[in-house]
């Protein structure tokens, strides 16, 4: 599961529908069996809170045993290749969950590997991420066939894994980015003018302006994406019934104001939540 592209519509849907099961049924321990036995390691290059806590916990509440490694306690720092690593790994473990600085090194981890790898987070796609926001779309409106979701601000990888399963999910994507920030064309509906995308939009959805890697740029960046801040007067421009989300985390007064962020229409927490059921029900179906 690297792109999300790996799943039909049928196989999204019931993926969420598998995820609500498990986060209704989490207190009398729904899945804590499914997969008694089997081992998952987490390898981490980058700091994490989200994607570490969710994955940890929830491999442990469906029954395996979680291997939280870091790239520098394994042999890649003296030269053994991904691929490698990958077919070592696989000797030993029945899934592996990645979260990298590069897409290419995740290609090739899975390329070696004979077990089920997870991209748990990358340059380009971030795809447990856009299921989590699904899962919360789903909570709040019930269906996501027709749904207007409007991404504000950095074409990244949060804005690409969002095209490509809103679009798997039947949804309208519309992105508002300045030049030079905008994600590949085809994905979704592009357009510099983020009030003509958050238009009618059930959902307006926004990320930092400097991620890790980008503080070099910092200052350009902060100019540039000023116009793109998710505030009360952009939430206006939408439906009446819109929702406020970010992947976390934020900056309040930067990317999204305090006011919005903390507000009676924001979904963020329950967004965040939802990484941990989302990912279970992705572990059980591809370890299951």
């Amino acid at each position: 599961f690297l792109t999300g592209e790996e799943l039909d519509r049928q196989e999204l849907f019931d993926l969420l529908e598998r995820a609500e099961e498990l986060k209704r049924g989490r207190e009398r321990g729904e899945g804590r069996d499914s997969l008694e036995g089997r081992s998952v390691s987490l390898i981490f290059e980058k700091p994490s809170t989200r994607t570490r806590v969710s994955f940890e916990v929830g491999v442990a509440e469906l029954g395996a045993t979680p291997i939280v490694l870091r790239s520098d306690e394994l042999q890649l720092t003296r030269g053994e290749s991904v691929a490698d690593t990958g077919r070592i790994l696989s000797g030993y473990l029945h899934g592996i969950v990645i979260r990298s600085g590069s897409d290419e090194r995740v290609r090739e981890l899975a390329a070696g590997s004979t077990v089920p790898v997870v991209n748990g987070l990358t340059p380009e796609h971030h795809p447990c991420q856009a299921l989590a926001d699904l899962l919360t779309l789903r909570e709040r409106f019930g269906e996501l066939d027709g749904l207007r979701l409007a991404y504000v601000g950095d074409g990244n990888n949060v804005a690409r894994s969002l095209a490509i399963l809103g679009r798997i999910a039947g949804m309208e994507v519309v992105i508002a980015s300045p030049e030079g920030y905008r994600i590949e064309g085809g994905l979704a509906e592009l357009t510099d003018d983020p009030r003509a995308a958050a238009s009618g939009a059930d959902a307006i959805y926004t990320d930092v302006w400097v991620s890790m890697g980008d503080e070099a740029e910092a200052a350009r960046r902060r100019g540039d994406l000023v116009p793109y801040q998710v505030n009360d007067e952009l939430l206006a421009a939408a439906s009446d019934r819109a929702i406020a989300l970010h992947c976390l985390p934020a900056h309040p007064g930067e990317e999204i104001t305090a006011e919005v962020l903390y507000g009676e229409r924001s979904a963020v927490w329950d967004q965040a939540e939802n990484r941990l059921h989302a990912q279970k029900a992705l572990l059980e179906r591809l370890l299951g």
